[in-house]
């Protein structure tokens, strides 16, 4: 059964969203392991800023239907693409277990590259290998030395 892991994102009213995220994500695949909540500025675009965490947990869902529940969860968390500076819910698969394939954007290319995944995932996993390279999420996180703000727990944030 893989691990899969999951960047989870939102900066329209963003501590309901992820805690309703995690909720909706919980109920689809069991226990999820959490990484604490992250705020990050948005990238690429004048935004508010995103509060951003990773979470984990294993589940036998075949690749396509867990992408498919992923976008299902988005869509019940009012996800709207068509304003690209409110993200009400964002779930995007960054590790399917050790599976690499460029086609399906596995390992998401960009996970060890943006501190907003990044870190919550060598909090969450800190000697998680990328599945390429072999590199540890803690040495990867160390050599960034990026720079997020840790707000601590999910649960804890009014």
């Amino acid at each position: 059964m893989p691990e899969v892991f999951v960047g989870v994102a939102s900066n329209a009213d963003p501590v309901r969203a992820l805690r309703d995220g995690c909720a909706a994500l919980e109920q689809r695949f069991g226990s999820v392991r959490r990484s604490s909540v992250y705020r990050s500025s948005a990238v690429g675009k004048p935004a508010a800023d995103y509060l951003n965490m990773v979470v984990g947990c294993a589940t036998e869902a075949p690749l396509d239907a867990l992408r498919g529940a992923l976008r299902a969860i988005e869509a019940e968390q009012g996800r709207s693409r068509n304003d690209t500076a409110v993200c009400e819910l964002d779930l995007d698969l960054l590790l399917y277990g050790w599976r690499v394939d460029a086609s399906q954007r596995l390992p998401r290319p960009e996970l060890f590259a943006t501190p907003f995944v990044l870190g919550p995932l060598a909090e969450l996993a800190p000697n998680l290998a990328h599945p390429v390279t072999g590199e540890a999420c803690r040495v990867a996180w160390q050599a960034a030395r990026g720079s997020l703000e840790n707000l601590g727990a999910l649960h804890a944030l009014g």
